[in-house]
């Protein structure tokens, strides 16, 4: 069995969060409920511990950690997030993530169509 498939039963998103259509993420060890509005997204991600996002940009992306511990990237500078903190995403900087916990995390993101629905 993959490890990362072992804990996905564990998510603290309820029913309501689970029913709504997952984002098509081709990352091993991420998952996403996506909340669609007219030109803006929020995805409810639950990623697995050692899951890697490798750098990229895209549109302006504003997020707030729910559970876990996250090491990310913004623009070459690197800061540790926890539980109840948040994080700003210029339009175009370069990100990336390491997960050395399991997280929970809602991220919104400044278009409508940053991920499309599996």
């Amino acid at each position: 069995m993959n490890s990362f498939l072992k804990d996905w039963d564990n998510t603290i998103y309820p029913e309501m969060i689970r029913n709504m259509p997952e984002v098509d993420i081709p990352l091993k060890g991420i998952r996403g409920w996506l909340l669609q509005g007219g030109d803006k997204q929020a995805v409810f991600f639950d990623i697995q511990a050692g899951a890697v996002v490798p750098p990229h940009s895209h549109c302006a992306q504003m997020g707030i950690m729910l559970e876990g511990e996250m090491a990310l990237m913004i623009a070459g500078e690197t800061k540790t997030y926890r539980k109840g903190d948040w994080y700003f995403i210029p339009d175009g900087a370069v990100h990336s993530a390491q997960f050395p916990t399991h997280i929970n995390v809602i991220d919104i993101f400044d278009s409508a169509d940053r991920y499309k629905a599996k």
